[in-house]
């Protein structure tokens, strides 16, 4: 099992319901986020694009925040899904400073934080939270070892990207194109 995440830039309006949803299911301290929107333009006038993009944690095959973690507390659970054991951290930010995706911030009561792609829901054969409130339906989730996931199938039929390849990471967040 391979759990991934597919955002499609041609549907997500950038709207933030993602965002929200996270916070109000993970109980995200105000001001904090494990997820975020990114608005981006290429180009030059007056040949512009603009892309908004969903971005989280990428849960990446080859972890650097896993590897530099002192103390055990990042580590991967089945599936792929990269977790923070919030007892374990010593909140030195090692695993902050080694993610090319900055997908992690000092949560307020000294342990590391970041998006867990809703492994409470997903244990119980749930999305997480993003993926079931996005309006435009642009976020896909699932098993990439299944050929038949919402997420393999979507990676089957478009082009896609991840952010940041040259950083070796293996990234398990695919932008679709």
């Amino acid at each position: 099992m391979r759990y991934a995440m597919a955002i499609d830039t041609k549907k997500c309006v950038g709207c933030g319901d993602c965002v929200v949803a996270c916070q109000t299911e993970n109980n995200v301290p105000h001001g904090y986020c494990r997820d975020w929107i990114v608005e981006s333009v290429d180009g030059t006038y007056p040949s512009l694009s603009l892309e908004f993009r969903s971005e989280r944690c990428n849960h990446c095959d080859n972890s650097p925040c896993v590897r530099c973690c002192p103390t055990g507390a990042s580590h991967k659970a089945e599936g792929g899904i990269v977790l923070v054991t919030h007892h374990k951290c010593i909140g030195c930010g090692a695993c902050i400073q080694s993610c090319p995706y900055d997908a992690r911030y000092p949560h307020p009561e000294g342990y590391v934080d970041k998006c867990t792609f809703c492994i409470h829901r997903v244990e119980k054969g749930q999305n997480p939270a993003c993926v079931d409130v996005c309006p435009t339906h642009c976020l896909y989730f699932g098993d990439l070892d299944d050929p038949n996931s919402d997420v393999s199938l979507a990676l089957k039929d478009r082009k896609w990207k991840v952010l940041a390849p040259e950083a070796g990471t293996k990234p398990q967040l695919y932008f679709l194109t």
